[in-house]
């Protein structure tokens, strides 16, 4: 069968932890290497991967053109906007075509439906790279990130502090597959979705008080309080305003607590210039693994 790579829950924990492991391992391997240098075993020579835009992007859009080409491969990309998707071709056209033309599709989409219903027809490997729903890709650089600097994960307690939006809800997703605990502390009109709390079990605490969910966490992480295509940029300033992670905040985590944010960051609102820039900030490193762990996840799919 064909391996997409579309939500973290879809996974088993081992296929997920030999993806993650796999990442580390070609991290390590090419250290003091020029980036545009092929790694050892190039699993992905001869081989295309198309890159979808329904979203701006800077880290997606890098990464996996890096990661790509570190795997020995290339890269088409194409806004939809450019493409007859932006037209009105039906996403099922689309996927037909494309599966006859290239080895490997990324989707960064809007509406998660149609990664969903590309997928269903796609005869090659169809990658989430982010949607409305859940943004995998993301969470296998956060997870990468803890392990290198503070060890295994399981076990572990994470806080997501303001939104419980797609990066909330793919953090959901990883809990009981990796074992570690996440701590959701958002308001209550802007919970994560119910369905996605429900997939992490007894994995995750759900609360309106930041403070609470901090408190002797592992790692700190959040996200803008305003994503694109929200539409409610006052409402959502003032219902997150209590949300912010400052220094005060984290001095409630534990003492070697780490810091992440997926970027981009609205400093002064999310997070403080302190925190960000601060010794407990990883969000470069959790940048920079973007290309590790979409590698691993490229890897894993050509080896279906």
């Amino acid at each position: 069968m064909v391996r997409h790579f579309l939500d973290i829950h879809r996974l088993d924990a081992t296929e997920l932890r030999a993806i993650l492991d796999d990442a580390h391992a070609r991290k390590a391997a090419r250290k003091g290497w020029p980036k545009g240098r092929a790694d050892a075993d190039a699993p992905a020579k001869d081989r295309v991967l198309a890159m979808i835009f329904e979203k701006n992007s800077t880290r997606t859009r890098f990464s996996f053109d890096a990661a790509i080409r570190q795997l020995g491969g290339s890269a088409i990309i194409a806004n939809s906007t450019d493409m007859q998707l932006g037209r009105g071709e039906p996403v099922e056209d689309t996927a037909k075509v494309l599966s006859r033309m290239v080895d490997a599709v990324m989707i960064r989409a809007n509406d998660h439906e149609d990664v969903e219903r590309f997928a269903r027809v796609s005869t090659v490997p169809v990658i989430n790279g982010l949607t409305d729903r859940s943004h995998p890709c993301q969470i296998l650089a956060d997870l990468m990130t803890i392990e290198e600097h503070r060890g295994p994960v399981a076990g572990k307690t994470i806080a997501w502090i303001g939104d419980g939006n797609n990066v909330c809800h793919s953090f959901l997703h990883a809990a009981p597959k990796f074992g570690f605990h996440l701590n959701v502390a958002c308001p209550a009109e802007y919970h994560p979705d119910l369905h996605d709390l429900a997939r992490a079990g007894n994995n995750a605490t759900l609360t309106s008080d930041p403070r609470e969910a901090v408190a002797g966490a592992d790692v700190v992480v959040t996200d803008t309080w305003v994503s694109m295509g929200d539409q409610d940029y006052e409402e959502r300033l003032e219902a997150f305003e209590a949300y912010g992670v400052d220094d005060a905040l984290m001095a409630l985590a534990a003492p070697d607590a780490a810091f992440l944010h997926c970027l981009p960051a609205h400093r002064g609102e999310e997070v403080t210039d302190a925190v960000i820039d601060g010794p407990k900030s990883l969000v470069w490193d959790e940048a920079e693994n973007r290309i590790h762990a979409q590698k691993a996840v490229l890897a894993w799919c050509f080896a279906g």
